[in-house]
């Protein structure tokens, strides 16, 4: 089997083995589901049969989870030294970072699963745009893997999981929320550059099912940027 695959199989494991997948799994679908169905701007107060609300409540939910799911996956082997131990098996330090980015989205993609009842449910209520609704999925898994590199170069630069959870954080904030703010305070092609640079926009681009080669390749470069300094950092050990 490639190496890649058993690091990601292992990984993935552990998550089950231990309780906080099923902690985070508990969270973010009690968190999506209260927003999407009881409370606030839920469907039933906007009165439009797709899954708008649920959407912008998965991206900030996932903000918060994504840096929790990485920030054990590089800093805690090298706390504890298992990090020079798998390296020193037949794998290359690309197999160990792509097989732990790998673990990671096969994580979100099973939260992800279990909200597929929230699809059914609203095809119920009235004809809704699958095309639309796709393309939110597809833009929630982009911008997870996104976040996933950051927190996975976050983990590489330390071994304490605390510190790798807090850079990934403030990384992921910067992304979502701080390059939009600071758009708005400038004009013309420097505002075009910051917005440029926000996840949200990219992502609220696709969810609206615009499938932008744009957008595809702005994921693309954060994914393998980060993959990339998370590689470099750990073959500097």
């Amino acid at each position: 089997m490639n190496p890649t695959w058993v690091i990601a199989k292992r990984e993935l494991n552990e998550y089950f083995d231990t309780l906080v997948a099923y902690i985070l799994l508990i969270a973010f679908l009690g968190l999506t589901g209260f927003f999407t169905w009881l409370i606030g701007a839920d469907i039933f107060i906007r009165k439009q049969v797709d899954l708008m609300v649920f959407f912008e409540v998965a991206q900030l939910t996932l903000l918060l989870f994504i840096p929790a799911i990485t920030m054990r996956q590089f800093a805690e082997e090298k706390r504890t030294g298992t990090i020079e131990l798998l390296l020193t098996k037949n794998v290359t330090n690309r197999q160990v970072v792509i097989g732990k980015f790998l673990s990671c989205i096969l994580m979100i993609c099973i939260a992800l699963a279990f909200t597929i009842p929230y699809y059914i449910s609203v095809t119920q209520l009235g004809n809704i745009d699958h095309g639309a609704t796709t393309a939110g999925y597809v833009g929630l898994i982009l911008m997870s893997c996104a976040y996933i590199s950051i927190g996975l170069f976050a983990s590489s630069t330390t071994n304490n999981q605390i510190v790798a959870f807090l850079i990934s954080l403030f990384l992921c904030l910067l992304f979502h929320f701080l390059f939009d703010m600071i758009a708005s305070g400038f004009t013309g092609m420097l505002g075009e550059f910051f917005s440029m640079l926000s996840i949200s926009g990219h992502f609220d681009s696709i969810s609206r099912g615009v499938v932008d080669s744009k957008d595809l390749i702005y994921f693309a470069s954060i994914i393998i940027l980060g993959l990339f300094l998370a590689e470099y950092n750990i073959s500097k050990r």
